[in-house]
């Protein structure tokens, strides 16, 4: 019996003389927080910033995977604040403040740049907002598309995603002329593409691509070509996404996986609907179809 006690005091002296960097044990409780903000860099480098609530406690702050380097805590009159970290910078132990707390540091591995798309297989429990690159006007969210046209980022509400994009991806612009009318089909990709053609009498778009695995997103006026659609790779249906951006044109996103031909057909074409019909239904088709659930635009 003596010998069991003795036993159990040793491992108890040795559990209090681990220093909480190392035995990854938490002290305090999890932080309550009021913004968690994340700004991209050009080049791929992370900002982060957190903005705790006032605590009579120590608390613990999740911090976002990464390498995490140049923490600094301060309070609102910009004086610096004690805290002490784990092992591998995973977790910051924030001591108790009448005030809130303004955490701050850099994430130098996040994202991955793969074939010229910058990626980053994100998980962050916490309402998170993202600025990203000004170059940027499309991401991709679990290769769903989200269009920032000019909005300068996005939410996240719980977040578990991988996010995409590239910087100044190639804008492919092919002009169709219609009697006395023109009009402008844009495709975005990374991929190259050729053979570009429109068929009046099929209700339908192709070209071919060249590449694999690439995003493609072909940018359709309603005027043009009206759907429901459907998509084909090499006389196939294949899978795309389909949202209206503006209520005048939709935008129709894959990612086909082997090289050939990408046929879009419409159900209706110019000339056999009025113009206004399909502006003023994708209009409303705007204001009822959410862009992309749990996440909002800034």
């Amino acid at each position: 019996m003596n010998t069991k006690i003795c036993s159990l005091l040793v491992i108890l002296t040795i559990i209090s003389l681990v220093p909480l960097a190392d035995a990854q044990i938490s002290m305090g409780e999890k932080a309550r927080q009021e913004l968690v903000k994340i700004s991209i860099s050009q080049d791929g480098k992370v900002h982060v910033k957190h903005i705790t609530r006032a605590s009579n406690l120590p608390v613990d702050l999740e911090l976002i995977s990464g390498t995490v380097s140049n923490i600094s805590v301060l309070n609102n009159q910009g004086e610096e604040e004690l805290f002490s970290t784990n092992a591998d910078n995973t977790m910051l132990l924030l001591q108790p403040s009448s005030e809130k707390l303004i955490i701050e540091y850099e994430l130098e591995d996040a994202l991955s740049k793969i074939d010229d798309v910058w990626t980053w297989d994100f998980r962050y429990l916490e309402k998170t907002s993202f600025i990203i690159p000004e170059r940027v006007d499309l991401i991709f969210v679990n290769e769903r598309p989200v269009y920032l046209d000019d909005k300068k980022g996005f939410a996240c509400h719980g977040c578990q995603m991988i996010l995409e994009y590239s910087i100044d991806e190639p804008k492919n612009i092919e002009y169709i002329n219609w009697e006395n009318m023109k009009f402008a089909v844009e495709v975005k990709t990374l991929a190259e593409i050729s053979d570009f053609n429109f068929s009046q009498h099929n209700k339908e778009i192709s070209f071919k691509i060249n590449n694999e695995n690439r995003f493609v997103t072909t940018v359709v006026p309603l005027e043009l070509l009206w759907g429901p659609y459907e998509v084909f790779l090499n006389d196939e249906k294949t899978y795309f996404h389909e949202y209206v951006n503006n209520g005048t044109h939709v935008w129709i996103n894959m990612k086909p996986d082997s090289t050939g031909k990408i046929t879009i057909i419409g159900t209706t074409v110019i000339p056999e609907f009025p113009i206004f019909a399909p502006i003023a239904i994708g209009f409303l088709m705007v204001m009822i179809i959410p862009l992309v659930r749990k996440f909002s635009l800034h």
